[in-house]
C-alpha cells in the first residue's frame, strides 16, 4: 500500500524532530503530528524542580513514560505518589500491572489515594504483560497504568505499539524496565533513570533537554517503603490474576 508525504506526516507515530541551532520547530504546509503533541496537556510530577526540567511542564498525558533502575522499580514509587493523588479525584482505575509488590494500603490512604481504585494485575509471562499492558491504556477506564517490565528483554515494536496505545489516550503510561535497557533505543515519549535515592536523570524527552540530572527535595513521600507482601491473588475467568489492595 502506497501512502502519500500528508498521509505519512499526520500519522500519530510521526515526529517531527526541532532545528538545533534554533530549536524551533520545522514549520511546514501540512500539520504534523508533533504539533498536537506539543499543545496536549501534561500532569504536573508534584515536584517544582522536576517540572521545570520536563518539555511539558509534567508527565505527558499522550506517551509512555520509561523508568529505568538497578532493582525492581518498586523503589522509585514515591515519586508517583503526588501523580496518583491527583489522579484519584477522576475516580478511575489506577492499574498495576506486574508489578513486584503490593502498594502499602495504609500509606495510600494518608494521600487520600482510594484503594478501590487500585486494580492489580498479574500477568502469568511477557506476551500477556504486553497485553494486559495495551488493554488497560486503551480501555480509557485507568487514569494511570504502571507496568513492570522488568531485566525481560523487549522489541522496539513492542514498546512502540504500548507508546501509540498511550498517545491515543490520556491515560498515563509509566513502564519500570532494568538499567540494563539504558542501551537500547526506544520510542516513548520521556525516559527517566533512577540513580539514587532522590537523584533522577532524564535521559530522554522530545523536544526538550536530555542527560538532565535532577536531584529531588527532601519529602517524606518519597521513602521507599511504599509497597508490602503479595496478599492472596485469585484467578477469574480470562486467566488474569487480581489481588485486592486493602
Amino acid at each position: 500500500m502506497s501512502y502519500s508525504i500528508e498521509q505519512i506526516i499526520n500519522r500519530p507515530d510521526t515526529w517531527q524532530g526541532t532545528d538545533n541551532h534554533s530549536n524551533s520547530r520545522v514549520i511546514l504546509t501540512t500539520k504534523s503530528a508533533n504539533t498536537d503533541w506539543h499543545n496536549r496537556q501534561s500532569v504536573p510530577t508534584g515536584f517544582d524542580c522536576l517540572n521545570e526540567e520536563l518539555q511539558l511542564g509534567g508527565w505527558p498525558t499522550h506517551g509512555a513514560v520509561e523508568v529505568l533502575s538497578d532493582h525492581d522499580g518498586a523503589e522509585c514509587m514515591g515519586l508517583f505518589l503526588p501523580t496518583m493523588q491527583r489522579l484519584a479525584s477522576e475516580k478511575r482505575w489506577q492499574a498495576f500491572i506486574n508489578a513486584p509488590h503490593t502498594p502499602y494500603a495504609p500509606l495510600l490512604r494518608a494521600h487520600s489515594i482510594p484503594t478501590e481504585q487500585i486494580l492489580m494485575v498479574h500477568p502469568k509471562h511477557r506476551d500477556e504483560t504486553l497485553w494486559a499492558t495495551e488493554q488497560a491504556v486503551r480501555s480509557t477506564t485507568c487514569s494511570a497504568v504502571f507496568a513492570w517490565l522488568g531485566n525481560t528483554h523487549f522489541r522496539y515494536a513492542e514498546i512502540r505499539k504500548l507508546q501509540l496505545a498511550a498517545a491515543s489516550t490520556d491515560t498515563l503510561l509509566f513502564l519500570f524496565r532494568s538499567s540494563d535497557a539504558l542501551s537500547e533505543s526506544t520510542p516513548v515519549s520521556l525516559r527517566l533513570h533512577i540513580n539514587n535515592y532522590r537523584e533522577v536523570s532524564v535521559v530522554k524527552q522530545r523536544g526538550g533537554k536530555r542527560e538532565v540530572d535532577i536531584r529531588l527535595p527532601e519529602n517524606p513521600s518519597l521513602a521507599p517503603h511504599i509497597t508490602q507482601p503479595y496478599s492472596k491473588a485469585v484467578a477469574t475467568k480470562t486467566g488474569v490474576f487480581l489481588t485486592p489492595v486493602a
